[in-house]
């Protein structure tokens, strides 16, 4: 004959999470939804940016203020240099959710290497934009621009150097590989805020077709 579970019995089964794994990837994690929220609103921050360029440019006789427009170079080849991080960006993440650590470590050094490349062509950009961030409203919101993007590499990059030191060094869990591929997933943010922005900046003070 057999017995009857207890209720204690049955409460102990239901509340057993011992076989439930300690940490998920993508909208399984919580810190995807908190880097998403990031995203949401850094991304406000930039379209308020940009629809003040544009409310300036409408309201101003002559655009840029007395000012040429910004040189095309550096500002097209750092365009260039964020495109190409998107693979070491893309293949770190990949290995992060295999929980692959020899190839987490070499993608994510080789997609650090683009980030101190991308800053160093950024100080490049700064000075060829052709105006001071104190001439006019022109200097002040391209600086602001150019500024507020430049923040958030400078904020990822160093997210991403803490991860690459603890990924060598270690101790590592499973958390550190989410990490990874959340701090992969806010590039993509960073790469795709730069692209409507450096329209604006580079193009955006070139006359218009008629």
């Amino acid at each position: 004959m057999t017995t009857a579970a207890t209720p204690a019995s049955r409460s102990d089964a239901t509340l057993d999470v011992s076989g439930l794994p300690s940490f998920r990837f993508s909208h399984h994690s919580p810190m995807w939804w908190g880097t998403l929220g990031m995203i949401a609103i850094e991304g406000t921050v930039f379209a308020l940016a940009i629809a003040s360029y544009f409310y300036l440019r409408m309201h101003s006789n002559t655009w840029p203020m007395f000012a040429l427009p910004p040189d095309l170079f550096w500002g097209t080849l750092n365009t260039a240099v964020m495109l190409g991080s998107l693979v070491p960006n893309q293949l770190a993440k990949s290995a992060s959710e295999r929980l692959d650590l020899p190839a987490v470590r070499l993608w994510l050094s080789v997609a650090l290497v683009f980030a101190f490349l991308f800053l160093g062509v950024r100080v490049m950009e700064f000075a060829s934009l052709n105006v001071r961030w104190d001439s006019n409203a022109y200097g002040s919101i391209v600086w602001t621009l150019l500024g507020l993007h430049t923040t958030h590499l400078i904020t990822d990059t160093i997210d991403t150097t803490v991860l690459d030191v603890l990924f060598f060094t270690g101790p590592l869990d499973g958390r550190r590989f989410v990490d990874v591929s959340e701090n992969c997933f806010y590039w993509y943010f960073v790469v795709g805020s730069w692209l409507p922005i450096y329209l604006v900046i580079y193009w955006g003070a070139r006359p218009w077709p008629s």
